[in-house]
């Protein structure tokens, strides 16, 4: 019961955690080493958006698996390369089993890829943009809570940025996927207070450089 009052459970290590990768060794692996760390590499910060949009009506879990298998389809998620991507890359990406083959995530992968190419030429890199969203103190709650998770899959600030997105031209950007991916990228640190890695995340983000 205080666990699913708390959203924190224990492991067999004896170590308290956010309740959400059970005890599974690679979804434990990801929230540990992983999840709320902050990301500035902009390979990887159009990875993890890419992937929280497949991730849309599918479990963060099943991307998880598969996310060599989409790292080797999608050229390591570099998007210069991923933005000359044709039809007929289309049609093999659809006829690969080890991603999600749905076409138009896979369309909007390419299409993003284009439009962070004209994101990094306006803003000067992809990592730039996103750090000046960073949510400031007093939009943030000073703890955070398993309510406060389960009741807020969106903030003002994720509508905000999918708002500017969208009229950049991406796609698969709503602002449930992109509250997502500030959470993966550590804009915001969502490990609930109690769980281990709150602090440790919490240390790296006070000594991290933004690229402001």
């Amino acid at each position: 019961m205080g666990e699913k009052r708390t959203g924190l459970i224990t492991g067999a290590d004896g170590t308290t955690r956010c309740f959400w990768p059970g005890d599974l060794p690679d979804y434990l692996a990801y929230h540990d080493h992983e999840w709320g760390r902050p990301v500035t590499d902009d390979h990887r910060l159009f990875e993890k958006l890419c992937l929280e949009g497949f991730q849309s009506g599918l479990s963060w879990l099943t991307i998880l698996r598969k996310r060599e298998n989409f790292r080797e389809a999608f050229e390591g998620f570099d998007f210069e390369r991923v933005a000359r991507f044709t039809e007929q890359d289309v049609d093999r990406l659809l006829g690969n089993p080890g991603i999600v083959r749905h076409g138009g995530k896979i369309r909007s992968t390419i299409n993003n890829a284009r439009r962070a190419i004209e994101l990094c030429e306006k803003e000067g890199s992809l990592a730039r943009y996103f750090w000046r969203q960073e949510p400031q103190p007093h939009e943030r709650p000073d703890l955070v809570d398993y309510a406060t998770l389960v009741a807020n899959p969106k903030t003002e600030i994720s509508t905000r940025i999918s708002k500017d997105l969208k009229k950049r031209g991406w796609s698969f950007v709503g602002p449930t996927t992109i509250y997502a991916f500030m959470q993966a990228m550590g804009l915001v640190n969502d490990h609930i207070e109690g769980c281990a890695c709150r602090a440790e995340v919490e240390t790296l983000r006070q000594t991290f450089r933004r690229p402001v």
